[in-house]
C-alpha cells in the first residue's frame, strides 16, 4: 500500500495524483502541508486528506507515509526529495526534477543507496498512445528514421507567473519545454547532442521561447517551447523516415482528445487510443516499481540524463543553467 505525502496545495495535485488515487486501492494519501495552515486545511477539506501538518518538514518525517508527492516549484525539487530519501521515503517528483544535472545526479544517487524508488513525473510515457508511437518506429513501418520534430506551446500572460523568475526555476524549457526534449529523447532512444538553441528572453535569464537543433546518431532532431502571451495551444510530434511520417498531435494528454497519422506509401490514417488519463498510468508504474521493484522509463537516470540536455539547451542557447546564484 503506497501512503502518500504531499507537499503544498499545488494546482497540478488533483488531477496528477488525488483523482488517480480515487480510482486505486493501492495508493492513498494521507498527509499534507503548506506554507499557509488555512491554504492546507482547505485543500484537505476539498479532497479528504485526514493529517494537516504543520510543515513540510512534518510531512517527510511522518511515520503514516511511505511515499511523497512533490510538485513544488523547482528549486525545492531537489531539497525536500533529497530530506524524504533521507526519511527513507520513495518519491514521486515533478518535472524538473531539479534545476541542473549536478542537483538531479545527487538525487539519484541518494535514492540508489537509500534503496527507493525516485521517479520523474513524466506522465505521458506510460501512456498507450506513446507506447504506440514508440511500436511504429521499432516495427519499420516508417523506414529507417531520418528526422524528429517536437514542440509544446502554451501561453503565460500572468507577468508575476513563478515561470518569469529566474530564481524560482523560471523559463519556458524547465517548464514545458521539458516536455518535447524528453519525447524526442525517448523516440529517438538514444540521447541526442544539442547542435544550436535560440531563445527569446523576457524578464531576465528567462526563456519564453526556446527552439534547439539536435543529432541523435542519424537522427536530425528540432524541438521548440513557447510561453509567450500570444502563442496558441501546440502539442505534437513528427516523426518523419525512408518510408513514411508519423505525427500524433497531443501528446501530453491524451485523455482530452489525441490523433495518430501515418502517412506510410501514398497512404493516411489514423488512430486514437485510450483515453484513460495519462496520470492514472504514471500512479500504476509507480506502485509497480515500489511493490515490485518493476523498472522505470523515468526514473533516476532518466532525469540526469534529462537534466544533461536540458543545461546543454541553455549554455547554447547563452542562458545560464537554472540553480546558479548569478
Amino acid at each position: 500500500m503506497i501512503r502518500f505525502g504531499v507537499l503544498g496545495a499545488a494546482r497540478i495535485t488533483p488531477a496528477a495524483l488525488i483523482y488517480p488515487c480515487m480510482n486505486e486501492p493501492l495508493a492513498h494519501i494521507s498527509v499534507i502541508a503548506a506554507r499557509d495552515r488555512d491554504k492546507a486545511n482547505a485543500f484537505a477539506t476539498a479532497h479528504h486528506i485526514r493529517t494537516v501538518c504543520d510543515s513540510y518538514l512534518d510531512v517527510v518525517s511522518h511515520e503514516k507515509i511511505n511515499a511523497l508527492y512533490n510538485p513544488l516549484h523547482i528549486p525545492a525539487h531537489h531539497p525536500w526529495t533529497i530530506a524524504a530519501l533521507n526519511a527513507g521515503k520513495h518519491v514521486l517528483c515533478e518535472k524538473s526534477l531539479a534545476c541542473n544535472a549536478d542537483e538531479a545526479r545527487e538525487m539519484n544517487q541518494l535514492a540508489k543507496d537509500q534503496g527507493l524508488v525516485l521517479m520523474d513525473a513524466f506522465h505521458y510515457r506510460y501512456h498507450p498512445l506513446f507506447a504506440r508511437m514508440k511500436n511504429i518506429i521499432a516495427s519499420g513501418e516508417l523506414g529507417t528514421i531520418a528526422s524528429i520534430d517536437a514542440a509544446f506551446h502554451i501561453p503565460v500572460t500572468d507577468p508575476d507567473d513563478i515561470r518569469m523568475n529566474y530564481h524560482l526555476g523560471g523559463g519556458v524549457t524547465m517548464d514545458i519545454g521539458c516536455y518535447p526534449i524528453s519525447w524526442v529523447r525517448h523516440l529517438a532512444d538514444t540521447e541526442p547532442t544539442v547542435v544550436s538553441a535560440t531563445a527569446e528572453v523576457g524578464p531576465p535569464q528567462v526563456d519564453l521561447f526556446l527552439e534547439t537543433k539536435m543529432e541523435a546518431g542519424n537522427i536530425a532532431i528540432t524541438t521548440s517551447a513557447d510561453m509567450r502571451a500570444s502563442v496558441s495551444f501546440k502539442a505534437e510530434v513528427t516523426v518523419k523516415g525512408s518510408r513514411g511520417e508519423m505525427r500524433v498531435d497531443n501528446v501530453i494528454a491524451p485523455q482530452m482528445g489525441h490523433l495518430l497519422t501515418l502517412n506510410v506509401g501514398g497512404q493516411t490514417s489514423h488512430e486514437t487510443v485510450d483515453r484513460r488519463p495519462t496520470y492514472a498510468y504514471q500512479l500504476d508504474a509507480f506502485i509497480a516499481a515500489v511493490e515490485k521493484d518493476e523498472p522505470l522509463w523515468t526514473d533516476g537516470n532518466d532525469a540526469v540524463a534529462q537534466m544533461t540536455v536540458i543545461d546543454r539547451c541553455y549554455e547554447a542557447a547563452g542562458l545560464p543553467i537554472r540553480g546558479l546564484e548569478l
